[in-house]
């Protein structure tokens, strides 16, 4: 079996802004520390909900390296790295893990897109060049191209392709890429509704979006299963699914930062093109906080 960059929950971490739009970087190291000190066991930073598509360069690589040191090995940092300009990740990737990053996240190539071929030329050009471990990425409702089992089983065996973040929403091709790569490739949920039902077919964890909020309990529900307490992290799952449903309905990561801002976790603005959730969407929001026992400001 590869490496095994984590078990459990992982947090795809938001990205602080001052009011201004700027990266609030004290208040990222916070974010770390609390992260960290409520059980979580890995972190994401600059994935989608760390807003990396509207980060420079310079930012997106001293967010990583902020995070990382405050971070400072207590978890796994894993880094979003993933472009349609496969040499570009190649880039990025050597700046991020000169910044402290242990791994790598690397979503499947958006707008030009490409066949299963070349995602398996993509994946193995960036894997053939790189020093830790990659995590996969496929969101075919954000790309517009989603990673077939078959090639899931042809990447699986580059050694520096170690898993999936599996947020495809298809529970049969995730049984057939377990059926075809076996331990050669870990899968973590990418769906915060859909943990428990990928664990049953043998999944890791989740890398999450509702432990931004709920770190602890999200930790606990995967570990409750991984510790063979099903009924219990079944129950978890269950619990928390009003929650998630609000989380996501809006773009991902507007209605978790406005949900942190709610319960007065500072995270500051979204950066355009994402916008303020209308009126509907927040009394929801806060209706479904309001449920899960988050007092709100």
């Amino acid at each position: 079996m590869k490496q095994t960059i984590f078990r459990g929950a992982a947090t795809a971490l938001v990205t602080p802004m001052n009011q201004d739009g700027s990266v609030n970087y004290s208040r990222l190291e916070t974010l770390v520390d609390e992260q960290i000190k409520a059980g979580i066991d890995a972190l994401v930073i600059c994935g989608t909900t760390g807003e990396k598509s509207t980060l420079r360069y310079d930012e997106h690589v001293k967010v990583i390296e902020v995070a990382a040191k405050s971070c400072a090995g207590r978890v796994p940092v894993i880094a979003g790295t993933g472009s349609n300009d496969t040499v570009y990740s190649v880039e990025l990737c050597s700046d991020a893990e000169k910044a402290g990053a242990d791994a790598f996240l690397m979503v499947t190539p958006y707008y030009n897109k490409t066949s299963q071929a070349g995602l398996i030329t993509h994946y193995n050009y960036i894997a053939d060049r790189v020093n830790k471990p990659i995590i996969l990425y496929n969101v075919p409702s954000r790309t517009g191209v989603a990673i077939k089992p078959e090639t899931y089983k042809e990447l699986s065996k580059h050694p520096n392709i170690v898993a999936v973040k599996e947020a495809n929403g298809d529970l049969s091709a995730i049984a057939k890429t377990r059926y075809l790569c076996g331990d050669d490739l870990v899968i973590y949920s990418g769906n915060d509704d859909q943990v428990i039902p990928i664990m049953s077919l043998g999944g890791m964890g989740v890398i999450s979006v509702l432990s931004n909020l709920l770190p602890y309990e999200t930790h606990k529900m995967c570990h409750e299963y991984l510790e063979g307490n099903i009924l219990k992290a079944r129950e978890m799952q269950i619990e928390y699914t009003g929650l998630i449903n609000a989380l996501f309905c809006d773009v991902n990561p507007i209605p978790v930062k406005t949900a942190m801002n709610l319960a007065g976790m500072n995270v500051g603005p979204l950066r355009l093109p994402l916008i303020d959730m209308n009126r509907e969407n927040t009394e929801f929001l806060k209706e479904k906080l309001t449920e899960c026992g988050i007092k709100l400001i």
